[in-house]
C-alpha cells in the first residue's frame, strides 16, 4: 500500500482525501498539507489524516498530489521541488498546467502524471482524465488509476487533450447547472411550484445520463425516440436550434478551452 501526500489540500485535494478513504485506503497512509493551521485541524479531526509540512510529505509518501490553484503552484514547487527525490510520484490536479512545468522543479527523471477530474468526485461520481508526463510509465498511470477511481471513472488520454478535457468535463458540471437552472425557470413560467419543476428536471437528467451511459446507444437516436412527428418535442427543439443553442455550446467550450491555454502560459 503506497503513502499518498494531498499537497495543498483544499477543495479538490479534501475530495481526494475523501474518496481515499472511502475505497479504503488507511489513513495512517495518507498525509496532508495546508497553509492555515486551522484547516490542518479541521482536516485531522474529520478524517484521521497526518497533516505535515511539505519535508515531511516528500520525504514519507509515495505520491505526492499536487492539488493547489494555479497560480500557487510557482511558490509551491520552489519549496517543494528541491526536496523530492527522483522516486517519488507527483500527480498534479492543477488545472492547466502541463507536466512540463513540474518537471523543470524537480530532479530529472521525475515522473510526472496530469489530472482533471470534476466535481461530482464528491457523489462518487466523477470523470477523470489521466495523463503522461515525459517519465512516466504505465506503472505510474495504474497508480493515478488506483487513486482517482473510487470517485468515480477514469480515462487515460494524451497531455495534448488536457485543455479540452477541461473544457469538456472538469467545467462541464456548470454548464449542466446552468440548464437545470433555465429549465427550471422555465417550468415556473409554465405554472409549475418551483420545487416540482425542480424534482422534474433533476431526475429527468439523472434517468437520460444513465440510459446514455448504459443503453450504448448514440444520442441521436435516443433523442430520436422522444421526438414524435408534429409533436411537443420537435417544436422545442426547432425553437432550441432557431437561437443557436449547439453553436453556442461549441463557442463555449472553446473559450473554456483557450483559457485553460491562457492558464498555462501565464503560470507556466
Amino acid at each position: 500500500m503506497y503513502t499518498i501526500a494531498v499537497v495543498g489540500a483544499g477543495k479538490i485535494g479534501e475530495v481526494l482525501l475523501s474518496g481515499l478513504l472511502r475505497a479504503g485506503w488507511p489513513a495512517d497512509r495518507l498525509l496532508a498539507t495546508v497553509r492555515r493551521p486551522e484547516r490542518g485541524a479541521e482536516l485531522s479531526e474529520r478524517y484521521g489524516v497526518r497533516v505535515v509540512d511539505s519535508a515531511t510529505a516528500a520525504a514519507q509518501a509515495d505520491v505526492l498530489a499536487v492539488s493547489v490553484k494555479p497560480q500557487d503552484a510557482e511558490s509551491l514547487m520552489a519549496d517543494l521541488g528541491p526536496r523530492v527525490p527522483p522516486a517519488k510520484l507527483l500527480v498534479s490536479l492543477c488545472a492547466g498546467l502541463p507536466t512540463s512545468f513540474f518537471a523543470k522543479w524537480l530532479p530529472e527523471g521525475t515522473p510526472v502524471v496530469r489530472v482533471m477530474t470534476n466535481t461530482p468526485a464528491l457523489v462518487d461520481e466523477a470523470m477523470t482524465a489521466i495523463s503522461a508526463g515525459a517519465h512516466a510509465t504505465a506503472e505510474h498511470l495504474v497508480l493515478a488509476e488506483e487513486m482517482f477511481r473510487p470517485l468515480g471513472r477514469t480515462i487515460r488520454v494524451p497531455e495534448s487533450q488536457q485543455d479540452a478535457v477541461t473544457a469538456l468535463s472538469g467545467s462541464g458540471p456548470a454548464y449542466f447547472y446552468l440548464l437545470v437552472e433555465a429549465m427550471t425557470d422555465a417550468g415556473i413560467l409554465l405554472g409549475l411550484p418551483r420545487q416540482a419543476a425542480h424534482d422534474l428536471i433533476v431526475q429527468t437528467a439523472i434517468g437520460s445520463a444513465i440510459m446514455l451511459r448504459d443503453s450504448g446507444e448514440h444520442p441521436v437516436k435516443l433523442r430520436e425516440a422522444v421526438t414524435s412527428p408534429a409533436g411537443t418535442t420537435i417544436s422545442a427543439i426547432r425553437e432550441l436550434e432557431n437561437h443557436g443553442v449547439r453553436a453556442a455550446l461549441l463557442a463555449a467550450l472553446e473559450a473554456a478551452r483557450d483559457r485553460a491555454r491562457e492558464l498555462a502560459e501565464q503560470y507556466s
